[in-house]
């Protein structure tokens, strides 16, 4: 499938998705909402895809939805609750990059607000750009967006820090982020994709299934009483055991060589 609204391409097991909007700070239409529905989707298709690094082209990472599509129902004093419904789901990309079974990587090589931080906490790991940052400036227009932002900001850096980044909305430097524990790593400007791509090709070597598991058993985890996470942790653990990938895994370790993954 062609794409106007981003890039995707893989390479060595790596899927590449670009936000390519640079004109807008790659801010999310609906275009890029489908198209970004179908490259997730794909990307689930494709067997020997282990990992997914998600950026955005030109300055910014993503500058969040784009209002100027739906100003009807922006400015709307009483839209219907189809408006509201549709204009919700068109722009709630983070949930759709959640559903990617492998892990993700999100590269944010510039500003990433409102829908666009969603869309990298949807991600399993962050690497930023000194002169990133991250903010959800939604509250100064009066709302915030069904973007998943009040659910995984909270998840990741605590209550308090959710709370005082939503009720201010004042945007905080990649530094800050790092310290909080936004983001993972904090990189010069020009590094991010590289030090992505590294990150990429070490997450690449290892078992698909046990990192897809792995991903599971944290993801869900973390909705469940420990008791029940534990339970799941056991069957995800019992289903590896069946797995060619952990026949070699052990082998290659007695042996002192490098496995040889399948993913089967």
């Amino acid at each position: 499938m062609d794409y106007n609204t981003i890039i995707y391409h893989k390479k060595d097991q790596i899927a590449h998705i670009t936000l390519n909007r640079p004109e807008v700070a790659n801010a999310i239409n609906t275009e890029m909402a489908v198209e970004l529905r179908e490259a997730c989707h794909r990307v689930n298709q494709e067997e020997d895809i282990r990992v997914v690094i998600i950026s955005g082209a030109g300055k910014a990472f993503c500058a969040g939805e784009d209002l100027s599509q739906f100003s009807s129902v922006v400015l709307s004093e009483s839209p219907s609750s189809i408006e509201l419904k549709e204009f919700t789901q068109r722009y709630n990309v983070a949930t759709i990059v959640a559903g990617i079974e492998c892990p993700v990587i999100a590269a944010i090589n510039g500003d990433a607000l409102g829908a666009g931080l969603a869309l990298a906490l949807s991600c399993d790991l962050r690497i930023a750009s000194q002169k990133s940052f991250l903010g959800v400036p939604d509250i100064e227009r009066g709302y915030f967006l069904a973007s998943g932002i009040t659910q995984w900001l909270p998840r990741i850096v605590g209550r308090s820090k959710a709370l005082e980044m939503l009720l201010t909305a004042e945007p905080i430097e990649a530094q800050e982020a790092h310290r909080i524990g936004l983001v993972h790593q904090v990189v010069e400007h020009g590094e991010v994709i590289l030090q992505a791509e590294r990150l990429a090709r070490e997450i690449a070597s290892r078992a698909p299934i046990a990192l897809r598991y792995a991903k599971e058993a944290i993801h869900k985890g973390l909705d469940l009483t420990l008791e029940q996470g534990l339970r799941l942790e056991c069957d995800l653990y019992m289903l590896l055991q069946t797995t060619q990938d952990r026949i070699e895994g052990v082998k290659a370790f007695l042996e002192k060589r490098q496995p040889q993954f399948k993913g089967e």
